[in-house]
């Protein structure tokens, strides 16, 4: 049985650690160094999850391993994208980040966060959106089996680098 629970502000450490963590093994490969410092320097930092934290319109649930270690997240909240071709349907959420470590794949964890994390945005909006990255086909294949579909391109930029990411949209 794999235990999602909500993340509180004490974790906000271990979150900000795992999440840059998991960004760099997944992602880093991609990017300038500098380019990834930059990026990383703003984009998760355990100040900015504890405000996630209070603030109502975010959630984030985590999973720990036996040792109590973090073995996986997800964290939505409002919209964080403009996409001109796409409008995000009014009051719609965003799947921001959904990361499970390496020794969890497999394991039934990204499925039971995305139940938990559809489960929430159920109870307060009609639509949940995302953004994956357009070249990770074991994600993309992942949300299509929870019938998201793609409705649209946006620009990930990290540092100086711009990647295409692929926004996906779920009508709960």
């Amino acid at each position: 049985m794999i235990a999602i629970v909500r993340a509180e502000a004490s974790d906000a450490d271990a979150l900000s650690t795992f999440a840059e963590s998991s960004f760099r093994h997944t992602f880093g490969h991609i990017y300038a160094p500098d380019d990834l410092a930059t990026f990383l320097a703003d984009w998760n930092p355990p100040n900015r999850i504890r405000a996630q934290l209070a603030d109502p319109d975010w959630a984030i649930a985590l999973a720990r391993g036996k040792d109590g270690a973090i073995t996986g997240f997800i964290k939505l909240g409002p919209i964080d994208f403009d996409l001109p071709e796409h409008q995000p349907a009014a009051g719609a959420i965003e799947l921001h980040q959904l990361y499970v470590s390496e020794d969890a794949k497999g394991t039934g964890l990204a499925p039971a966060l995305i139940e938990w994390g559809i489960a929430w945005a159920r109870e307060r909006a009609a639509v949940l959106y995302l953004s994956v990255f357009s070249e990770n086909a074991r994600a993309q294949a992942f949300y299509r089996r929870y019938g998201f579909v793609d409705v649209g391109r946006n620009a990930f930029r990290v540092g100086n680098h711009v990647d295409e990411d692929r926004i996906w949209r779920l009508d709960l």
